[in-house]
């Protein structure tokens, strides 16, 4: 069977073709794509594919955007680095979706779904895919304020002015680049849905920093990143070596 792989960063496309070479060699790789633009003109000029893999987030866009512009009759496996709405697109599709860093065993799963079932038809996969882009987060939705806990109030407090948000056990705690420090009480989860994807990253349970509060990365033991972040006294904060490559792509894009 033919796969076409949709996916914008170099790490993560080298990992998914060697996964899918150890798992399900029976399957044949057509190309790798990049970008929303080179995808649509991909399948406008090529036969489909029996599959595709393909990241959510790409270099000029969300890759729903494809669907508004071609026919995709071939089923989808969904992939994300950080984005839980990736949790919609399992809720609508009929294959799959896989967070990042991709699990051997959850990609090998995925490969029998598709084994195991008879594509949709187009019109059906058409429909849920249109359900889904109602779900979706537009760019202007991203927050843009956070509300914080001040003395027997809360404050409006412009994300601008946030260098990092933090885990205190079950206290979560927004400071800002002027070193004052609120109560916030979304978690670190919901925040991580609704923040700016392109200017916050989820570094690990205890932190999402924003890109212009980091200082200094070094690297550590076992593959992991050091990270030192400007106003912060916390000096272990760690990338995972797993997480490790998706955050140096975050970091040069």
């Amino acid at each position: 069977m033919n796969l076409l792989l949709v996916e914008d960063e170099t790490a993560a496309a080298r990992q998914m073709q060697q996964l899918v070479q150890k798992i399900a060699p029976d399957y044949t790789l057509l190309a790798v794509l990049e970008s929303v633009a080179e995808t649509v003109g991909w399948l406008n000029t090529h036969t489909p594919p029996d599959l595709v893999l393909m990241d959510i987030q790409l270099s000029d866009g969300i890759s729903f955007d494809i669907f508004k512009q071609v026919a995709v009759t071939a089923p989808v496996i969904f992939t994300t680095a950080y984005d839980e709405y990736a949790l919609q697109a399992f809720k609508v599709n009929s294959i799959d979706y896989l967070l990042k860093p991709i699990d051997e065993e959850e990609l090998k799963q995925a490969f029998q779904k598709h084994r195991n079932r008879h594509p949709a038809p187009t019109q059906v996969l058409e429909q849920k895919i249109h359900q889904l882009l109602e779900t979706l987060p537009v760019a202007s939705s991203w927050k843009r304020r956070l509300l914080v806990k001040v003395h027997d109030g809360f404050e409006s407090l412009h994300l601008d002015d946030v260098a990092f948000i933090r885990a205190d056990g079950k206290q979560i705690f927004a400071q800002t680049i002027n070193h004052l420090e609120y109560l916030v009480d979304d978690s670190l989860d919901e925040l991580e849905k609704s923040l700016n994807p392109a200017r916050f990253y989820r570094l690990n349970r205890q932190y999402i920093v924003s890109i212009d509060s980091i200082e200094k990365i070094t690297t550590h033991f076992n593959g992991k990143l050091k990270i030192q972040l400007r106003r912060c006294k916390d000096n272990d904060i760690f990338v995972s070596r797993e997480k490790a490559p998706f955050f140096k792509q975050w970091l040069n894009e």
